[in-house]
């Protein structure tokens, strides 16, 4: 039975189900802790901080820089009920060699929390670097944001707030670049799916929380990312985002990372010889 745009649920299963694709996921996100632990103790970095009571309202502080210099936040990922900052703290080892300070958030995952509350909390996320970024050390005129998979998302939710409205102090333009890496634009597929078992959404939840009916606020730039080995699903969420989301005065780049599935599309970003390394630190240079 056809369910979503002439695909049925074994077909939505394959494109989105991306750990089924990748039987030594474990190993892998094993190496990634590891290595995100040796950098933080090999950095200067703030753990644990808080930007709200809860038990997940907590970042890691990661300078790279000045109090002049650019903040890149990252997002995690894991389908907004996994995931934690912990397993991504090596993604900021190439990013602080030329300057760039890295925030990684943690946030509430679902079923514990409706996937609609995710965006209003990482809003308070922002809105307290923002503040904060003198104590913290790095420029609040020069913020950036990036995240992968389900952080893609909610990269995409961050461009579409009306900051001003969350607190009179921000500016509109918090937020001078973004960096969506593989991105959910479009949730509605996820419902018939497996990965649904964590959020629990209906049609109408989905649609309501996704990035393609909920445009950016302002014309800042972005890089669109996604790996040329990813489900087509997933490469055609990114290409119908870029191309929707690209106008006249907001310049958007799309690229596929050569060679790379879901997972092993991040590691150019701590390839300071890599071509999306150079295109991200490009994109913050020249905007921020």
């Amino acid at each position: 039975m056809e369910l979503y745009k002439g695909m049925d649920a074994a077909t939505l299963e394959a494109q989105y189900n991306l750990g089924a694709l990748r039987p030594d996921l474990p190993e892998v996100q094993k190496r990634w802790l590891e290595r995100a632990a040796a950098h933080v103790a090999a950095s200067r970095a703030l753990v644990d901080l808080r930007y709200c009571e809860g038990e997940r309202e907590r970042f890691d502080f990661l300078p790279g820089g000045d109090a002049s210099g650019p903040l890149l936040v990252y997002i995690h990922g894991g389908y907004w009920q996994r995931g934690d900052k912990n397993l991504y703290s090596w993604i900021a080892e190439a990013f602080g060699r030329h300057g760039v300070s890295v925030a990684l958030p943690n946030y509430d995952l679902t079923p514990n929390v409706r996937i609609g509350q995710i965006a209003p909390q990482l809003r308070r996320a922002m809105a307290h670097l923002w503040h904060e970024a003198q104590a913290l050390g790095f420029s609040r005129d020069r913020m950036h944001v990036m995240g992968h998979s389900a952080g893609g998302h909610l990269t995409a939710m961050m461009m579409a707030t009306r900051w001003d409205e969350i607190d009179p102090a921000l500016p509109t333009g918090l937020f001078r670049a973004a960096v969506p890496i593989s991105g959910l634009f479009e949730l509605e597929p996820l419902v018939h799916t497996t990965i649904n078992a964590g959020p629990r959404m209906d049609v109408a939840e989905a649609r309501a929380e996704s990035p393609c009916n909920i445009p950016p606020v302002t014309d800042a730039p972005q890089l669109v990312v996604a790996g040329a080995a990813e489900p087509a699903e997933l490469i055609r969420q990114s290409d119908d985002h870029a191309a929707r989301i690209r106008t006249a005065t907001r310049s958007v780049e799309r690229y596929n990372v050569p060679d790379a599935d879901h997972f092993d599309e991040l590691e150019p970003l701590a390839q300071e010889d890599s071509v999306l390394f150079g295109k991200v630190m490009t994109l913050i240079g020249a905007n921020g």
